[in-house]
């Protein structure tokens, strides 16, 4: 199986196992337990083979609590892992770290705070709040892995471009939550906050205010076994190691 880039007029193949996964991702995805997933931007999904993090957080009525880093809208796959980066490996626990400290390192200067300090490889935000549209641009799964390989637990946004949360999904990287009203406008970086999933809600501890977010449904147990290869052998879809 092949992807080709419009950019360099190039193809690179991807292993038999990843393109089952990306077939596997297709079937699960399209079925009807998963119908309640944003609608955005129409592209194809490309699933990582990464082993995933989130899984750590491993239930629905998990909560994430820490400082959030807060981005506007159209944040695209190319600011939040750089295509020169994506030579790393994430299989590999050290090229996996590093493709991590480099997340988010695309944004613009306008951003004054930086995302991973100077000489860090992992972010002291665990939780993103964005905008509309998060994760717009390529299919790269490295998007969602460079931020959980950062240590980001979570992102809440307004919306998502549809690739950027399959591979969420697929990877069991990160939880891609979705805000009930722009609170990327009423949220400021380095704010504490705490996102209770068995709630549906975000607590802006320093503000005093709380949100209503969007049920993840029927992608939490796939998140929550780690990815869409855990899930699938967890659920008896590809026969257990």
């Amino acid at each position: 199986m092949a992807l080709f880039s419009a950019a360099t007029s190039t193809a690179t193949v991807l292993p038999r196992n990843l393109a089952f996964a990306s077939s596997l991702s297709r079937s699960l995805l399209r079925s009807p337990r998963f119908l309640s997933f944003p609608t955005a931007p129409r592209n194809r999904a490309s699933v990582s083979i990464q082993a995933p993090r989130a899984q750590a957080a491993a239930s629905s009525s998990a909560s994430f609590h820490g400082l959030c880093y807060v981005v506007g809208d159209n944040i695209d796959t190319d600011q939040i892992i750089p295509a020169e980066y994506l030579t790393l490996v994430p299989s590999k626990p050290d090229e996996y770290e590093k493709l991590g400290s480099y997340a988010l390192i695309g944004l613009p200067a306008s951003y004054a705070t930086r995302f991973i300090d100077a000489g860090e490889t992992k972010t002291k935000y665990s939780i993103v709040i964005a905008g509309d549209n998060f994760g717009c641009g390529s299919s790269r799964e490295h998007a969602p892995v460079a931020l959980g390989a950062a240590g980001v637990s979570a992102v809440v946004a307004e919306s998502y471009a549809r690739i950027f949360f399959r591979n969420s999904v697929a990877t069991g990287e990160v939880y891609p939550l979705e805000s009930e009203r722009r609170i990327c406008e009423e949220c400021h970086t380095g704010d504490v906050v705490t996102i209770e999933l068995g709630e549906s809600r975000l607590i802006n501890h320093t503000t005093g205010k709380e949100y209503q977010l969007k049920p993840i449904g029927d992608a939490g147990p796939v998140i929550e076994a780690g990815g869409i290869f855990a899930y699938a052998r967890k659920t008896g879809m590809i026969p257990s190691r």
